[in-house]
């Protein structure tokens, strides 16, 4: 299988296969190519049905959306999800709610794995996404006993979270005891300090995701841009 990606320090959807096939031990060729100011659209329908990524190739089959290619792999690899099937129906409505949902947090706090930054303003629709993600983590670690949000291991859900682990860290966002472990425990998986790792050595820059709306930036851990 090969997986097309975006830059590992601002493509949140393209971390989201990634490091599921990571931690799953599924072999995939990466194939990362980077966004540019002008052409990317372009350069990714070369790859891609909607000039998009994460985009999974398997032989003939093409499958261009993050929650798509979960469920793609899943066909072959029941442990992509929880065993239990209460587990299994949450993990799929909470990661499906990631997909479609919680606009505020990602437009006002931008994945840059490799920056840290202060905000400046918490508007109410970013004070709303983090209240039901704080409601949404908070059932699942009571439900299913933890350490992840499905149970004891880690599977799908928690790979749709993991970019809110790396905008958490960035914005220092505020969170309960509980929520904040949950991050920890994401940014502490080999996949995620992988990630971090390439992310921080990228030297391409995206202009409209250096400009977060309502933060100042307080230290650059990237490598010099190009």
């Amino acid at each position: 299988m090969k997986l097309y990606i975006g830059n590992k320090n601002y493509s949140s959807w393209s971390l989201r296969p990634w490091l599921l096939m990571q931690e799953l031990a599924l072999p995939f060729e990466e194939h990362l190519v980077p966004f540019e100011d002008e052409g990317t659209y372009a350069r990714f329908r070369a790859f891609s049905p909607t000039g998009r990524v994460p985009c999974l190739h398997d032989g003939d089959v093409v499958v261009w959306d993050s929650l798509a290619i979960a469920e793609y792999l899943a066909e072959r690899h029941p442990e992509v999800w929880p065993a239990a099937a209460s587990a299994r129906a949450f993990a799929r409505c909470a990661a499906a709610e990631m997909h479609a949902g919680f606009s505020a947090l990602r437009s006002e706090c931008p994945m840059s794995c490799g920056v840290r930054a202060r905000l400046t303003e918490v508007t109410a629709g970013l004070t709303k996404d983090l209240a039901r993600l704080e409601e949404l983590w908070g059932e699942g670690l009571r439900r299913f006993g933890g350490p992840f949000l499905g149970g004891e291991t880690f599977t799908a859900v928690d790979a749709f979270f993991a970019p809110v682990a790396f905008r958490a860290q960035t914005y220092a966002l505020a969170l309960s005891d509980a929520a904040a472990r949950y991050v920890a425990t994401l940014l502490a998986r080999p996949g995620m300090q992988r990630w971090y790792a390439a992310a921080l050595q990228e030297r391409w820059r995206d202009a409209h995701d250096e400009r977060p709306p309502h933060a100042t930036l307080i230290e650059d851990l990237r490598a010099p841009p190009r």
